[in-house]
């Protein structure tokens, strides 16, 4: 065990800052233990079910992990971290920072003004859910972070979207089948620049405790990763080409970016269905596409409900209300979702519509989710209100219903 004064005054004030309620931070750097992979260490305090306790989570090169330490067990555990390898150790409190520099003969131990005087929020949760890490390639890659791994204020709005839509899909996945299952496929229809698909392969290929499910645990056995295979389907070049060259560089074995058209494009057997991007008839090409492909869930952002709109002959009681643009307009998109809802119910899904979150350039869509159901459906009765629904609006088709009656 490492014994030097400078080291045991440095554990002192890190000590000291916990005990008046000053301590902000700390930050162990400068590796040159035996784990090659280790980059860094951050410490700070977090509340829990059983008081205050530091968090100490080392980054790795390719992952995460955290464990947590009472407070009356921080002093050991900073005095084995310091012996490991650790050069570099900087302390923050609302009164000071210490710097601790650890040499092979010797150690020096500098003080200063703090860098700040407001204590951090402890609470737990921004750690256990955070599905999205801005430090991430893809996203500096992609033009949403900066090199330094801080959101571009221009790029916010799509950053609280990649956030979101990872929240969703993580729930669905965690009440589905494949909560546990050790591979998935999973095809993204119309993957535009890849925002989504690159957070969605990311976060699903990490081990589960690093999905923020349980990232108050470390293992100590080497954590599984999912097998995953994911294929971002689109129809321009040069995204192609991009989303390729991004997924090469990122090391992201498994995922891949190909050619095609929604309506074209066979994805076989599948796990998961993905369509943010589908226009008008195109999301029930994806639709159809996951039904057939007996997906386990399948996600569309549906928009352009044209087929609908030209169709609707309102009836005489809503007519003075559907003469205006906007209201027909939102009488369709009503009518369009709540019916692909009702054919995947008839097709054994279950079914849950809402509203997804707008960027700056993309307005708020609906979300419609499907989880596959072991279970059988009343098909008379969904086939009796999918009538009723076409017959008080005067729509002669809807475009899902007929490629699954094909």
């Amino acid at each position: 065990m490492l014994v030097d004064e400078h080291v045991e005054k440095f554990i002192a004030e890190a000590e000291k800052g916990l005990a008046d309620d000053t301590f902000v931070k700390l930050i162990l750097s400068n590796y040159k233990g035996t784990d090659r992979s280790l980059q860094k260490i951050s410490v700070r305090i977090i509340e829990t079910k059983k008081g205050k306790h530091l968090m100490f989570q080392s980054r790795f090169d390719t992952r995460d992990t955290v464990k947590n330490f009472s407070i009356a067990e921080a002093a050991n555990e900073l005095r084995r971290r310091l012996s490991s390898g650790f050069r570099n150790a900087h302390l923050f409190t609302t009164g000071g920072d210490f710097q601790l520099d650890i040499g092979k003969r010797n150690s020096r131990l500098t003080t200063g003004k703090p860098t700040t005087k407001a204590r951090p929020a402890t609470t737990h949760d921004r750690a256990k859910r955070s599905f999205v890490d801005p430090n991430a390639f893809y996203l500096k890659a992609l033009g949403i972070a900066t090199d330094k791994g801080e959101i571009k204020p221009s790029q916010r709005d799509k950053w609280r979207q990649i956030n979101k839509f990872i929240e969703i899909l993580a729930g669905l996945i965690e009440q589905s089948e494949l909560k546990d299952k050790k591979a998935l496929k999973i095809v993204d229809m119309g993957s535009g620049k890849g925002y989504l698909t690159f957070a969605a392969f990311d976060y699903l290929q990490k081990p589960a405790r690093e999905q923020g499910r349980n990232m108050n645990v470390e293992s100590e056995q080497q954590p599984v990763r999912p097998r995953i295979q994911m294929t971002g389907v689109e129809q321009r070049p040069e995204l192609i080409a991009l989303c390729n060259d991004i997924a090469k560089a990122g090391n992201f074995d498994g995922l891949k970016f190909v050619h095609g058209t929604i309506a074209d494009f066979d994805p076989g057997e599948i796990d998961i269905l993905i369509a943010l991007h589908a226009c008008d008839t195109a999301t029930d090409d994806a639709l159809y596409k996951g039904i057939v492909a007996n997906a386990s869930i399948i996600i569309a952002a549906p928009c352009c409900h044209k087929e609908i709109r030209k169709q609707i002959k309102p009836p005489e009681m809503l007519a003075g209300i559907l003469k205006h643009g906007i209201m027909l307009e939102r009488t369709a998109e009503t009518i369009t979702d709540g019916l692909r809802s009702l054919l995947l119910e008839r097709e054994g899904y279950k079914t849950k519509l809402f509203e997804f979150i707008a960027t700056e350039h993309t307005p708020k869509n609906n979300m419609l989710v499907a989880t596959l159901q072991t279970r059988h459906s009343n098909v008379d009765k969904i086939d009796m209100q999918i009538a009723e629904v076409k017959n008080i609006f005067g729509i002669a088709r809807q475009y899902l219903e007929e490629l699954l009656k094909s």
